[in-house]
């Protein structure tokens, strides 16, 4: 189990645990961007469907495989998204991360580098995993070419995967990246990027 204590920050941004305070400005998203949860498995159309979506983190929290985070912006000390580890497993040092969205005024402003870059260092550097894997439905292009442009190495697709809120089922692309990796090079990468 993770210290609810743990904040990762860098210049721009901190990332530390969710908690229950946060729940009221997490359900404010649902009322001004619901266009953030258009490719989540899990639908997150209204108050009740995004309290259920964080009474579920806040249970896999309990059970030690998953660990939900909020994003803050530390000039405004507003949170400005969330990410997550999950299907967490000590045991076989991997973990997935996902859960991810970010506010659509934050979207593109180098957010996503900064936020993986945390939990990439805290993953292989603090926990000493050795793999992380992320999922994105195939139709996600925004998402897919975050992924590729910090540097994660695409590994296939998983077709007719997984049920979507819209009735239909979605084919998920497959990335990783590995601790040996992460030090051999894409830390670097990734720090380069955040510093500019």
């Amino acid at each position: 189990m993770l210290d609810n204590s743990i904040q990762l920050s860098t210049e721009r941004f901190l990332v530390r645990l969710l908690t229950t305070n946060d729940v009221p400005e997490l359900l404010s998203f649902i009322d001004n961007e619901p266009e953030l949860w258009k490719y989540a498995l899990v639908p997150c159309n209204d108050r009740p469907s995004m309290q259920q979506y964080l009474d579920e983190a806040f249970a896999d929290y309990e059970k030690g495989n998953a660990f939900p985070f909020v994003v803050i912006d530390r000039s405004t000390g507003k949170i400005v998204g969330s990410t997550r580890f999950y299907d967490f497993q000590l045991k076989n040092s991997s973990t997935l991360l996902g859960y991810t969205w970010y506010s659509k005024h934050q979207q593109g402003n180098g957010i996503n580098a900064h936020c993986k870059f945390l939990m990439l260092q805290f993953a292989f550097e603090v926990l000493q995993l050795e793999r992380v894997e992320l999922r994105a439905d195939l139709r996600n292009e925004r998402s897919i070419a975050a992924m590729r442009k910090i540097g994660f190495t695409q590994e296939g697709i998983l077709r007719n995967h997984l049920p979507v809120a819209d009735g239909t089922r979605r084919d998920s692309i497959i990335f990783s990246a590995l601790k040996k990796e992460w030090f051999g090079g894409m830390k670097a990468n990734l720090e380069s990027v955040i510093s500019r």
